[in-house]
């Protein structure tokens, strides 16, 4: 993955000299930066900071939120993007969250067969998973993310004081990103962050800074090894099979974040863990009240009283892109920092934890 590679920035307070860091990219280029419409006192100052540097810089504003990841977006985004004059040497910058990350890096990856982007992820989640790795792509009626390409950016720019914008619950949404990637690799990240998890939640910005770099290295590790998720690169999907299709169940309307799905499904993995005996009751209640203590949701009920049919949810989870062959991949936990791929857990199993989740189906 050499020719693939890219530096990732991090710092507190650095999006003021965002010029500095990424003039070697952008100096003479058109820039189209591509933003969170409820980004705007921001967006004036990557805007001033950038300025003087590039040929070219012109905004587009995209509307907050999951429904703006959709191929409608996506081809209004392109028009918008020819309308600006986009060529094949101007750069992408994605500014905001996941949604807006996953909609650009999909239009770069198609605009005019592929120009290039920047990623300047401005919450938790999209910090510390989204924005590295080069995953694209938009939501289909039948699940998330089932229309996209990898397309990798050529520099990620993490700014933590743009953080402090966030309210609680986004900020909870993120950790679950973080402690997930603790528990698919590093047992001594998962024992740190019981120690600071609550800091780095609640915004002490050094140990904020230190978790995001600690759980990006774990996500570059991984995806330098298997760029297009041919193998080991699907650990990082635990709890996204549950997650995705309690999103899709209630058609991205906003009442659940993705973290908060992630969470629950982050649990209902290794509750499936010990049904099939993959996993220790002990390594489970370490894992649950870890995500308890922070106030991370742990059951879909917490989430939402919308999900009622084990039956719809089963089928969402088979619109999954780990459906193949027949089979659904899942990532099961066996130890904290230790997960595995698992494609031979029989429907009837994942049906009766379903029907234990909902109870009223």
């Amino acid at each position: 993955m050499d020719n693939k590679s890219y530096e990732i920035y991090f710092g507190d307070d650095i999006l003021k000299s965002s010029n500095y860091i990424l003039e070697k990219y952008i100096k003479d280029k058109s820039i189209i930066i591509v933003y969170d419409k409820a980004l705007e006192k921001h967006l004036k100052l990557l805007s001033v900071s950038l300025s003087n540097i590039p040929k070219k810089l012109v905004t587009v504003g995209v509307n907050s939120g999951e429904k703006s990841k959709s191929l409608k977006e996506y081809s209004l985004l392109n028009e918008k993007l020819i309308e600006k004059g986009v060529d094949r040497k101007s750069i992408l910058v994605a500014f905001g969250g996941g949604v807006i990350g996953d909609l650009v890096g999909f239009v770069a990856s198609t605009m005019l067969r592929g120009i290039d982007f920047i990623q300047i992820p401005t919450t938790l989640l999209a910090q510390v998973d989204s924005s590295i790795g080069g995953k694209t792509g938009v939501n289909s009626i039948y699940g998330k993310n089932l229309i996209g390409s990898f397309h990798q950016p050529i520099a990620v720019l993490s700014d933590a004081n743009v953080l402090k914008s966030l309210n609680s619950r986004e900020l909870i949404s993120g950790y679950a990103e973080i402690i997930k990637h603790a528990l698919i690799k590093d047992k001594m990240f998962f024992e740190w962050l019981t120690k600071y998890g609550e800091d780095v939640i609640n915004g002490n910005n050094k140990l904020r800074i230190e978790a995001i770099y600690k759980a990006c290295n774990i996500k570059r590790k991984i995806v330098q090894e298997d760029e297009f998720e041919r193998g080991e690169r699907a650990l990082l999907n635990l709890g996204h099979t549950f997650g995705h299709a309690i999103e899709s169940y209630i058609n991205y309307d906003g009442s659940v974040l993705h973290g908060e799905a992630v969470s629950v499904g982050i649990i209902l993995a290794y509750k499936l863990a010990l049904e099939i005996g993959s996993t220790s009751s002990k390594e489970y209640d370490i894992v649950l009240n870890h995500f308890k203590t922070v106030g991370l949701p742990t059951s879909i009920k917490q989430l939402t009283d919308k999900i009622t049919s084990k039956n719809k949810l089963w089928q969402l989870m088979q619109n999954d892109k780990k459906f193949s062959n027949g089979k659904l991949s899942f990532i099961i936990p066996e130890k904290i920092g230790q997960v595995r791929i698992r494609n031979d857990i029989s429907s009837e199993v994942i049906l009766s934890l379903l029907n234990k989740e909902i109870e009223n189906d």
